[in-house]
């Protein structure tokens, strides 16, 4: 479990990884919810939009969620080292699943998540095991228990979107009940004292 006692006084270094890492988090959750949002509104609307969505802005999301997962990745505080080692293999497997998508959609990574049935969702599987990590972590640590409910959640959708199958509005509704849950999540977290991410420094494990 986390412990909320200050063991030693916090460095410049130890708040702005804490920093980083809780921005990682914020950013997945402005982007999450943004596109539950969108669902939220095609549901209500029957399929109108406020504004017109481009490529050119979910390419922008998508990778802006990669860059926001990683900065948490890269900037989480573990006691145990070979869990982060293996976290950020799992990202760089992300990072070439991302690869993937742009050579499937010819420099677009978008357009290969929309097919029928839309397989290479089984791509961002790597990168939603990234975030479901973090929840999961959270919830350990923090009782944040909506993040075990993330953890297991966020791969199952992908996964069963995948397959093709989640009719349009049950897909649509499932992002609209995780953006809730990640943005509730998110509130909960990023408010904590930063020494919290911090603990025992002698407890860390190499």
């Amino acid at each position: 479990m986390g412990d909320t006692n200050l063991y030693q006084p916090l460095t410049q270094t130890d708040k702005v990884t804490v920093v980083l890492y809780r921005t990682g988090i914020a950013l997945s959750a402005a982007i999450i919810g943004f596109a539950g949002f969108l669902s939220f509104w095609v549901l209500a609307t029957a399929n109108a939009l406020p504004f017109r969505v481009t490529h050119a802005l979910l390419i922008f999301m998508l990778f802006s969620l990669y860059f926001s997962i990683g900065l948490s990745v890269f900037f989480i505080h573990l006691y145990i080292g070979k869990l982060y080692r293996f976290l950020r293999k799992i990202y760089y497997l992300s990072a070439a699943c991302l690869a993937a998508l742009l050579f499937l959609g010819s420099g677009n990574p978008i357009s290969p998540l929309f097919g029928s049935p839309p397989y290479a969702a089984f791509l961002l599987i790597p990168v939603v095991f990234c975030l479901g990590f973090i929840a999961a972590k959270e919830a350990f640590c923090f009782r944040l228990l909506e993040g075990y409910l993330l953890f297991g959640l966020m791969p199952s959708y992908v996964f069963f979107y995948g397959v093709g199958a989640l009719p349009q509005k049950t897909a649509l509704g499932g992002l609209v009940a995780i953006a809730v849950m990640f943005v509730f999540f998110t509130l909960r977290k990023i408010f904590m004292p930063l020494h919290y991410d911090i603990g025992d420094k002698s407890a860390y494990m190499p």
